[in-house]
């Protein structure tokens, strides 16, 4: 059985952020990531981690204005102290939450830039991100989100564009997270490319195709994904990153064997 974290901006959001540590701890997870820790304080989140036995797996850079549409800042070359500021900033965090690992979202592609300048500004933030981040022992990840439906003009959309970028920087504390709702959408064949990819891969989300709620609700078979994943020897975690259908708990039926 893989190692289930819980997606706390997701789930459970029909109680405040605050409380959803109680609700994961009470539903069986030992696990939780969330988008982003910084509108609270390390220590009430490290607190509410402890109180409620639980560890956390994973959280974003900060991504730039998240409610005006921004959806990361990395490929921006106007951008490049605010970047180095949120890797910092980042990693005071992962130290008070003892997080060792933290994603990057590559933004949305700017149009009047010329594509050598965007793909060059990526490669040297991530460069400049992972430098920093392995000084204190953490991977950095970077995410193709689909420009399909959810995040048009998103700038890695593509396990292939991601995975060049891995190859570009060259770090060993550089890794793909693989969201299996979002390759879904832009190429699907998820069981093969992950089976392929496995050491490039550090961190799995999902959710069910279309729709993006919960297993069983769209067209992915997850009892053959899940059982896919052991059989390759996958140790790292498998995140529930989607929207119920209904509420969470009724939602969780794949959680339960």
């Amino acid at each position: 059985m893989p190692k289930f974290a819980a997606n706390l901006t997701m789930l459970f959001n029909d109680v405040p952020f605050l409380e959803r540590f109680e609700q994961a701890s009470q539903c069986g997870f030992g696990y939780v990531e969330y988008l982003f820790p910084y509108a609270w304080s390390p220590k009430i989140l490290s607190d509410k981690l402890r109180e409620n036995n639980l560890q956390q797996v994973l959280f974003n850079l900060p991504a730039g204005n998240w409610e005006s549409g921004e959806r990361g800042i990395a490929c921006l070359d106007d951008r490049l102290d605010e970047f180095k500021r949120g890797v910092d900033i980042a990693i005071e965090y992962a130290q008070e939450l003892n997080v060792n690992q933290i994603n990057c979202l590559a933004g949305i592609q700017p149009k009047l830039k010329a594509p050598q300048n965007i793909w060059d500004t990526l490669v040297k933030n991530i460069e400049y991100a992972t430098q920093q981040l392995d000084y204190h022992g953490i991977t950095l990840l970077v995410e193709p989100i689909n420009s399909r439906v959810d995040m048009p003009g998103f700038y890695i959309d593509t396990f292939n564009k991601a995975k060049q970028l891995v190859e570009a920087v060259d770090k060993k504390n550089l890794k793909i997270q693989f969201d299996i709702y979002h390759m879904q959408i832009m190429q699907g064949d998820i069981l093969r490319t992950v089976q392929n990819n496995i050491n490039t891969i550090g961190h799995i989300q999902f959710a069910d195709c279309p729709g993006r709620h919960e297993p069983g609700t769209g067209e992915l078979n997850f009892d053959n994904i899940f059982k896919s994943l052991d059989q390759i020897g996958y140790q790292g975690w498998v995140s529930a990153e989607y929207v119920p259908s209904r509420n969470t708990r009724s939602s969780l039926a794949w959680l339960r064997p």
